[in-house]
């Protein structure tokens, strides 16, 4: 009788202890995938904050939203998305569809950043020109871009710094909001 009651206490001893285990398994596994979902969520910046923030995130997904003000007409791959803070340009592969214009939307995309640096003003300036010089700009666009390309300069200068950042936003998807 003894030993059926430490066999039965045994066997109920290892239920016991599997069962355990499966809980503890499945409270590591919960806690893991919370990690993933941290890991993975994606930053959400506001059109006010957008030049400011986006540095941090080049190369990486956000999220913003705002008022599709216009497509481009040429192409439609490109729409502008404004609020009363600003305005950030979103660039896509596929045409957009027009119907969008004037919804309020959320977008996802990746931040892109375009660096106008010293070498990028002499590439400007030696295009220019060239240009010039086969007649291909008459004085007036000459002198214009080398305005242009003088206010990089001095707008870096001024700042104290070796570059300016644009950035853009490169589309993922979007969802209109009702």
């Amino acid at each position: 009788m003894i030993r059926k009651l430490f066999a039965i206490a045994l066997i109920a001893g290892l239920f016991a202890s599997c069962a355990g285990d499966a809980e503890k398994s499945e409270t590591n596994n919960d806690n893991l995938s919370d990690e993933v979902n941290v890991k993975t969520e994606i930053p959400v910046i506001t059109i006010g904050d957008f030049n400011t923030e986006a540095g941090k995130y080049v190369g990486e997904e956000i999220q913003i939203e705002g008022i599709v003000d216009h497509i481009c007409k040429h192409g439609g791959k490109r729409l502008l998305l404004v609020s009363d803070d600003g305005d950030v340009h979103v660039d896509g592969e596929e045409r957009f569809d027009e119907e969008i214009e004037g919804s309020e939307i959320t977008v996802n995309g990746i931040i892109d950043e375009f660096r106008v640096d010293e070498a990028y003003c002499l590439k400007l300036e030696e295009e220019n020109i060239i240009a010039h010089n086969a007649g291909e700009t008459d004085p007036a666009d000459f002198e214009s871009a080398q305005q242009e390309i003088q206010f990089y300069r001095d707008s870096m200068l001024s700042a104290g710094i070796d570059h300016i950042s644009y950035y853009s936003i490169t589309y993922v998807s979007h969802k209109v909001k009702e």
